[in-house]
């Protein structure tokens, strides 16, 4: 964290609750310092300025203050509302799913990670703008994993070291990748992933965005795919994560 008493930053606005009779408590996560906490003033009230600029899923440019115990938001401007994100159901399950992992596999006095908070940025604004949320989701699991340290291994077998073939392979959530037929057969608790589904995985991994954007997944290979993923999320937290559920639900 900064040593200057006051600072200008650039943030995402991940939560917020109520705080005291008219305040409310922000959760960002900035440019510059990672995830901080910080007091809006009055945010609550109807004359507040303030408030608009607040919502979940915002880009903000913020200018905070230390209080006494606290940082202290004396000035905020939005960059970009993400309106779409809050119109539409759907949208917002999966803008609060990118968000929840992103809460999840951070913490405070982490400090800066400018390449995740590009990611989240950037994620937010493919699912604004695209209809089909499968590949801006997909890309960013694939993409926060490299980041928080936990990147799968594609393409040798996390058992044995082999080079990956071309067929259907297992793969281990405890390893963190791929295990090849050979090791398969003898290893326990394993998931199937297809020769399709892994092509697409490793074609995430590896490429930007706007190659990424090019896969046409079936419907069947997209399915396996976000089965994979949340159940390898799933390992990494130790519990299920809230969201899957809640766009289950919305989809049904």
């Amino acid at each position: 964290m900064t040593d200057f008493r006051s600072f200008r930053a650039s943030a995402v606005v991940l939560r917020h609750s109520d705080w005291g009779e008219a305040d409310r408590m922000l959760t960002l996560y900035t440019s510059d310092h990672g995830i901080v906490r910080a007091l809006a003033k009055g945010a609550r009230k109807v004359t507040s300025r303030k408030a608009g600029h607040l919502q979940p899923f915002t880009h903000i440019t913020v200018q905070l203050a230390k209080g006494r115990d606290l940082l202290i938001i004396t000035q905020v401007e939005t960059i970009n509302a993400f309106l779409p994100l809050h119109d539409d159901l759907m949208k917002t399950g999966y803008a609060a799913y990118i968000i929840e992992l992103l809460l999840r596999f951070s913490y405070e006095e982490e400090g800066a990670n400018p390449s995740i908070f590009r990611l989240v940025v950037e994620t937010l604004d493919r699912l604004e703008k695209e209809a089909d949320a499968w590949l801006p989701v997909r890309y960013y699991e694939m993409r926060l994993l490299d980041a928080v340290g936990f990147r799968p291994q594609m393409f040798e077998c996390a058992n044995c070291g082999r080079e990956i073939l071309a067929e259907d392979q297992y793969f281990s959530f405890t390893a963190g990748g791929v295990i090849c037929p050979r090791c398969g057969e003898g290893l326990p608790n394993l998931a199937r992933i297809s020769l399709e589904t892994l092509k697409y995985l490793r074609h995430f991994q590896r490429s930007s965005y706007k190659d990424a954007s090019r896969a046409r997944p079936s419907p069947e290979i997209q399915k396996e795919a976000e089965t994979l993923m949340q159940g390898y999320f799933t390992y990494l937290l130790e519990r299920e994560l809230n969201t899957p559920g809640f766009l289950k639900r919305v989809r049904s």
